[in-house]
């Protein structure tokens, strides 16, 4: 969504200085290899340990509810609203914060992103203990949901510092470091609860109290604003009006939302599918990172598979898997079979990082397939690829923002499944269905032979 002011012109800082960047061509080959790229290295690195951090302090309440045992009086479906309520800022705070950083600038914004998430840490490595209130808990678990919003400001800037031809890898680098702050906290409630034992679970957010100071530091030391960037005057508006970005929305509900919400619930739902098998939060927090771990790892597969096969093509059959991940989870879950609900999970883990990677690809290539149509009503080529690069920037941001929202849906349907009657079968026969309704729409709008099929995406 962010882009550079083409009139950025001045003199080239040098990259041994810690001096603002007055120039930024990152196009140019000569500028590119003397300044650009270890200034881009340095930004990317400090970016993906800054979002890192957020995203497990986002992730804090898939281990704190382990922690919450008979003497907090909190039953399943109350649990299940605390791992919804971060979801669900987090959702909401993806926009803003993805325009924050041509408002404001990239390592500004980035410092106070970073010393946000004290708003939640500090306040709950002083308050969580027996007897604490449930509106309290409430209130704390919503504000983890600002490190949500860190990796939308992250990407956009990110995208900002390198090329179009590096884009790709520095992205999927920046978006995998930060996923991996889910399994990253939850190791960490593992350890805390195989050392300390339930009764600290104050511990794993005062974990990351010096972490977050420590990535505050390291932007204000090590990251650069970018001269010219800006927001695209009423991109947001006219994306929203584009038919595609409602589809990508959809699609990426089904990727990055089920990962981010089977992230937060897996645990719980262990616990309550297995309590024969896992009757302690540390039998639990023994496979609860998993999961994440080895959906943050394959996101860029997902990516790779699409620049050789096409993403849409990839987003079809994986969706078909996700939806056989999830009735294998069913079926075990009737069976009473362990090993089979497990390999079912991890699947679904597995094809959710795939789905990550493969939606984030097909969205460029979209517009990229509507700027040659236009070019050839036009005769504007270079109009027409800028309006596909602003447009795809847009689109970016809505679908990272309605996809987050996946996280809240699928512990929402875990909780009224439970509620309901006790298990969570009709959850499952609702992600069934729901992957089912997008493997069928990417056929239809994307697959689908005809005239207005979209070359290339």
């Amino acid at each position: 969504m962010s882009t550079l002011a083409p009139s950025t012109t001045l003199a080239p800082a040098a990259a041994g200085r810690r001096a603002p960047i007055t120039d930024w061509r990152p196009e140019d080959p000569e500028f590119w290899r003397t300044t650009g790229a270890p200034i881009a290295r340095r930004n990317l690195y400090v970016s993906i340990f800054a979002e890192h951090v957020g995203f497990s302090v986002w992730s804090l309440w898939s281990v704190m509810v382990l922690f919450l045992g008979p003497a907090y009086g909190i039953d399943p479906a109350g649990k299940f609203l605390l791992t919804a309520v971060p979801a669900a800022l987090g959702a909401v705070l993806r926009l803003p914060y993805t325009l924050a950083v041509a408002r404001f600038g990239g390592r500004n914004w980035t410092i106070v992103s970073a010393l946000m998430l004290l708003v939640p840490a500090v306040p709950m490595a002083l308050l969580i203990e027996p007897g604490v209130s449930y509106a309290t808990l409430m209130v704390l678990a919503c504000l983890t949901g600002v490190g949500g919003g860190n990796f939308a400001s992250s990407m956009a800037n990110i995208n900002l510092f390198f090329p179009e031809r590096l884009k790709g890898r520095a992205l999927g680098l920046n978006a995998g470091g930060g996923n991996l702050g889910v399994p990253a906290v939850q190791l960490v409630g593992l350890a805390v609860l195989a050392t300390a034992g339930a009764a600290y679970p104050r511990l794993v957010p005062a974990v990351y109290l010096p972490l977050i100071v420590l990535a505050a530091l390291a932007a204000a030391r090590w990251l650069d604003n970018i001269p010219g960037a800006r927001n695209e005057p009423g991109a947001l508006r006219e994306a929203a009006r584009n038919s595609h970005t409602w589809v990508m929305s959809l699609l990426y509900i089904g990727t990055f939302g089920s990962f981010i919400g089977f992230g937060f619930a897996f645990g719980q739902v262990l616990q309550l599918q297995f309590h024969d098998r896992f009757p302690t939060p540390v039998d639990a927090a023994w496979l609860t990172f998993l999961g994440p771990l080895i959906g943050s790892l394959i996101r860029p597969l997902g990516g790779q598979l699409a620049d050789r096969l096409g993403g849409a093509r990839v987003t079809f059959w994986n969706f078909i898997a996700m939806a056989v991940g999830a009735t294998l989870v069913l079926y075990a879950a009737r069976d009473r079979s362990f090993p089979l609900y497990l390999a079912g999970f991890l699947a679904l883990f597995v094809f959710s990082g795939i789905g990550n990677g493969s939606t984030y690809k097909m969205i460029p290539a979209i517009f990229r397939a509507r700027a040659v149509t236009e070019a050839e009503l036009t005769g504007d080529r270079e109009a027409a690829e800028r309006r596909a690069r602003r447009l795809a920037g847009a689109l970016i941001g809505i679908a990272g923002a309605v996809g987050a929202s996946g996280g809240v849906l699928v512990n929402i349907a875990f909780r009224q499944s439970f509620l309901a009657a006790g298990t969570a079968d009709a959850a499952y026969l609702a992600f069934i269905a729901f992957y089912a309704l997008c493997f069928a729409v990417t056929w239809a709008v994307y697959l689908r032979p005809g005239p207005r099929k979209l070359s290339g995406v």
